[in-house]
């Protein structure tokens, strides 16, 4: 059976950090958890960093240091973003086949992980709205895990997701 998904949706950078750090504390693989942000001037508190394509740029609070790999990519629609986690290659993979006209960005690489597509539009305007997203991803018993973490951090909006089959659409 595929990995499924749960996305949260935060009203702000602290809550998605705090959200991050409890499913650090609460032993759920960090290496399978992945944050989508705009990449804000107004996040003053920024510690951690990261260096992408040779540009230093900063994350609140010291999240790279729990997350795999980041990026720092600019989308049309969104502005500057900041991805970090497993989901960021498939973003930057995504992004690399839209220069050659086969990818879709953020879009894309949801779809690649098995997202509702009724959902990614609600999710790229909640991005485009300053609210940050917490992606994990793992077998049915992490995700539920998971959306309980989620649930407790304050998430706005949570939804679990089918990993990608194939053959069939999300």
């Amino acid at each position: 059976m595929p990995d499924q998904s749960v996305v949260g949706v935060y009203a702000s950078m602290t809550q998605m950090e705090e959200a991050v750090r409890r499913l650090d504390r609460g032993r759920f693989p960090i290496r399978k958890v992945s944050v989508v942000t705009r990449d804000s001037e107004d996040e003053a508190h920024a510690q951690g960093t990261a260096n992408d394509a040779g540009t230093d740029r900063s994350l609140a609070g010291g999240l790279l240091g729990l997350l795999l790999d980041a990026a720092f990519v600019w989308m049309p629609g969104f502005g500057a973003l900041v991805v970090a986690g497993p989901l960021t290659a498939a973003v930057l993979g995504e992004i690399e086949g839209a220069l050659v006209g086969a990818g879709g960005g953020l879009l894309g690489a949801l779809v690649g992980w098995g997202v509702s597509r009724r959902h990614i539009r609600a999710y790229e305007e909640a991005v485009r709205g300053g609210r940050p997203l917490v992606i994990a991803r793992g077998s049915a018993e992490e995700v539920n895990r998971a959306r309980e973490i989620l649930a407790i951090t304050g998430a706005a909006e949570i939804h679990i997701h089918p990993g990608r089959c194939i053959g069939k659409h999300p």
